[in-house]
């Protein structure tokens, strides 16, 4: 019998669970650790943030669903990992074994790195339901006072979407309030251009994006470091293309939401071998450590680098599809271990992304993510809008049930439908 350990309970680790409870061997032991009792549907957040979503209908308890499933749930936090030891040191002082270990811890958010970023300063967040309920709160306040609004993803961000999204959700919203003449609005960004995503940009995105943007008034700086956050206040460095400093700005704004850059959690920070410089988990083609044999690792957690160089670093993003294959490969692979042999199965680091625009939205397929690409798809309409809607609820009755149903492989193939029917 092996002892397996997931260290995660998101939208990495909880299919996880499922997939390595339905290829490990009966007798094997399945635990997932988590620091919160409940799963979140992250890509949900930007909608609680305006109120169009309550935290309760993203979120499910964890402990039953799990139980059902016959895995085992541990509601703390690690506070360390000893993968010499093969040994996770909890927040309440307990050490648990394990014989092999999944991390998908997702990221640590990085907002100590600009001064006055966060939810604890001058900045909302959408990263985390918590922070999108403090971020709806502050939204209250402004629709009653509004003026001028700032959004974007500092430098070293990784995860470009919600940005967008959030952008386009707010002024949708603030039109259907009738309050959008009232306020400016400016995307700021790392990216050398709209609609680079991290990705190198995807398809037509860069033209199709800037014209939603000048279609809805919304003006944008990229190449930008964000330097410092003040109460409605933001100083911005706008860099040229050889990334020296070009202008400088002062942003006034009465409500701010910027992405901060993602790093590795604590837990795991900085132990030789497991990862990167920044936290995050070094792996091989088969998902696992390179040092540690018995590690294995998935979604925004793993180290991958940037796509291309820019100006301003910008990291590459980590989509559902492209986890959802990381767990796939990942679970055949703890199979073949636990059978003595090698680890065969490789991911397959492809990118696809819904982006809600609030009545209407973006989506992109990216295959591989790497150009040069075999599908290189950007489109928009109000269909995304009406897919991201069905594929939320779709996404937590499959976490309801405890299926290791593949829902992101099946959005890909409708979305390659809906090109084929295009004539793309």
């Amino acid at each position: 019998m092996a002892h397996i350990v997931i260290l995660g309970a998101g939208i990495g680790g909880m299919p996880m669970a499922y997939e390595i409870r339905e290829a490990a061997r009966p007798e094997d032991r399945i635990t997932v650790i988590s620091n919160n009792p409940k799963f979140h549907f992250t890509p949900s957040n930007p909608w609680v943030a305006v109120d169009w979503r309550k935290r309760d209908d993203i979120e499910l308890e964890l402990g039953p669903i799990l139980e059902r499933r016959k895995i085992g749930f541990i509601a703390v936090g690690a506070k360390r990992l000893h993968p010499e030891q093969n040994q996770i040191e909890l927040a309440d002082g307990r050490k648990i074994d394990y014989d092999y270990l999944v991390i998908a811890t997702g990221p640590k958010l990085a907002f100590e790195e600009v001064e006055g970023l966060g939810p604890e300063h001058h900045t909302n967040s959408v990263c985390h339901v918590d922070h999108a309920v403090h971020a709806e709160q502050n939204w209250q306040k402004f629709v009653k006072d509004p003026g001028p609004i700032v959004v974007g993803a500092v430098q070293g961000a990784s995860c470009f979407g919600p940005a967008y999204e959030f952008a386009m959700i707010m002024e949708t919203d603030l039109r259907r309030r009738k309050i959008r003449d009232k306020v400016p609005m400016t995307f700021v960004t790392a990216e050398p251009y709209i609609g680079h995503l991290g990705l190198g940009g995807v398809g037509d995105s860069k033209g199709m994006i800037e014209s939603i943007f000048r279609d809805r008034h919304i003006k944008w700086i990229c190449n930008a470091k964000v330097t410092k956050v003040e109460a409605g206040k933001m100083f911005v460095t706008e860099h040229d293309e050889e990334g020296k400093p070009k202008k400088e700005h002062e942003l006034p704004h009465k409500y701010a939401m910027m992405l901060p850059a993602f790093k590795g959690i604590d837990a795991v920070f900085g132990i030789e071998g497991l990862t990167n410089p920044r936290g995050f988990i070094l792996v091989d083609q088969h998902q696992r450590n390179p040092k540690f044999k018995n590690i294995f690792s998935v979604g925004v957690c793993v180290a991958i680098p940037p796509v291309e160089a820019t100006p301003v670093p910008c990291g590459t993003p980590k989509t559902g599809y492209m986890i959802e294959s990381m767990v796939t490969a990942t679970a055949h692979n703890l199979r073949a271990m636990l059978d003595g042999k090698e680890p065969v199965e490789k991911a397959t680091w492809n990118a696809i992304c819904l982006a809600d625009f609030g009545d209407s939205g973006a989506a992109f397929v990216a295959l591989p993510q790497i150009p040069p690409r075999n599908v290189n798809w950007f489109s928009e309409g109000k269909w995304v809008h009406l897919a991201k809607v069905a594929f939320e609820k779709y996404f937590l009755r499959k976490m309801k049930k405890g299926t290791s149903e593949h829902v992101f492989e099946k959005l890909v193939l409708n979305a390659l439908g809906i090109m084929k029917l295009k004539g793309k």
